[in-house]
């Protein structure tokens, strides 16, 4: 297996950096990007041989991913996740029956969309011979790098703010990772990881402050591109922390349009956040090409409680580039969207994921997309992970049964 990268770029400056050894951010502290000879590879890979791959899951796009020899290649059996058309539950977003489609992350190892960047960052610190990985989270990419770094034998370490949900710390752990709980928020934990890693020798896998993770995410729109046979939906609603995913898209978009894989109407990008936590969506609204750092950050879908993201101008030039918006949601609309949903359409939503059938709903009011859009909702991960109601009514074998409480 070859790799096609040519080089890796600035996303701020355009500056070019050799693609061989470890990175972390450029010179002047922005994200590096994977670039790739698309004209080569356009001429020896063919969408064909996509489609006809036998890889597991995201592996299948591996001519577009960095990893060069698949000894590096480190899988938990990824799956090509599924379209769920949103049918008996499309009123509750106002609607039209199978107008609606859920892309269901939770059926990724790991239980989320984080073992998509994961794996690849995993395969790489492989690849280059790293030895301990460290990464501040809010949940679910702490239990995946952790899962990814125990395959590959390769030591995690893992910060997590201390409210963070303890099933993912518990899953973090059993998986590996050495976890520990920080009394701050994501950035707070990011920071003990940056000031350490002289003394401890490890190298962080922070989003976007490593070149892989997002090619990881972008086989999300990869994947979306192949299932709707190479053709789009006009829009994609994508839960806003760190971004990664929507960034990856809009890259994935762009790498397919330039081979000629693709050729239609690109989505219009909708960045969903968390009335508590919406930095994206104020710097959306001021015209800002930055976000400002978000005081007092508070929500209980904890994937998009991130006050600061690194690739904040990056998620902005893809909202805008695609005609697209930012848009927040209280936590009590997210909530209704978890329990209605479940309970109308079997699908178990996490919160970051029904974020954004609230923020569709939105938008729906609003006009800001049209009934007969064809719109594309991210659930990042299984609801397994959040609180649920408990279950209160008990029976007695041994008493008489009142049956009336099955009525």
């Amino acid at each position: 297996m070859a790799s096609y990268v040519s080089h890796l770029e600035c996303a701020f400056t355009g500056r070019h950096y050799p693609a061989d050894g470890l990175h972390s951010i450029s010179d002047v502290g922005k994200p590096l990007l994977v670039r790739y000879d698309l004209s080569r590879l356009g001429k020896e890979i063919s969408r064909a041989d996509i489609e006809i791959s036998s890889e597991p899951g995201f592996w299948r796009y591996s001519p577009l991913l960095p990893v060069a020899k698949s000894r590096d290649r480190v899988s938990l059996g990824e799956v090509i996740t599924p379209l769920v058309a949103l049918e008996r539950s499309a009123h509750l977003i106002g609607a039209t029956p199978g107008k609606v489609i859920v892309k269901d992350e939770s059926r990724l190892p790991t239980g989320s969309f984080k073992a998509r960047g994961l794996a690849l960052a995993v395969s790489m610190a492989k690849q280059l011979g790293v030895e301990h990985l460290a990464v501040p989270t809010n949940g679910n990419a702490g239990s995946a790098l952790a899962a990814y770094a125990s395959r590959a034998g390769i030591r995690a370490t893992v910060l997590c703010p201390d409210n963070t949900p303890e099933i993912n710390t518990q899953e973090t752990e059993a998986q590996g990772g050495d976890t520990h709980l920080v009394n701050g928020l994501i950035g707070d934990c990011g920071k003990i990881i940056a000031d350490g890693s002289d003394d401890v020798g490890w190298f962080a896998v922070s989003t976007l402050k490593e070149p892989y993770r997002i090619e990881g995410k972008k086989t999300m729109g990869i994947e979306l591109a192949e299932q709707m046979d190479w053709r789009l939906p006009d829009v994609i609603f994508y839960p806003t922390g760190g971004g990664t995913g929507l960034i990856g898209m809009w890259k994935a978009f762009a790498e397919l349009i330039e081979l000629g894989w693709i050729d239609c109407e690109l989505p219009r990008m909708v960045a969903v956040q968390s009335t508590g936590c919406a930095p994206i969506v104020k710097a959306w609204e001021g015209g800002a090409e930055f976000a400002e750092f978000w005081e007092n950050a508070e929500t209980d879908a904890s994937g998009i409680r991130v006050p600061a993201a690194l690739g904040d101008f990056l998620i902005l030039r893809a909202v805008r580039d695609s005609g697209g918006f930012a848009i927040s949601v209280s936590d009590d609309e997210i909530h209704r969207m978890v329990e209605g949903i479940g309970r109308q359409e079997g699908l178990l939503m996490c919160p970051e994921g029904a974020a954004t059938a609230a923020a569709c709903k939105v938008a729906l009011e609003r006009g800001l997309i049209g009934m007969d859009d064809t719109v594309v909702l991210f659930n990042t991960a299984t609801g397994l992970k959040y609180p649920m109601p408990e279950v209160t009514s008990s029976i007695d074998k041994d008493a008489e049964i009142d049956y009336q409480i099955f009525g």
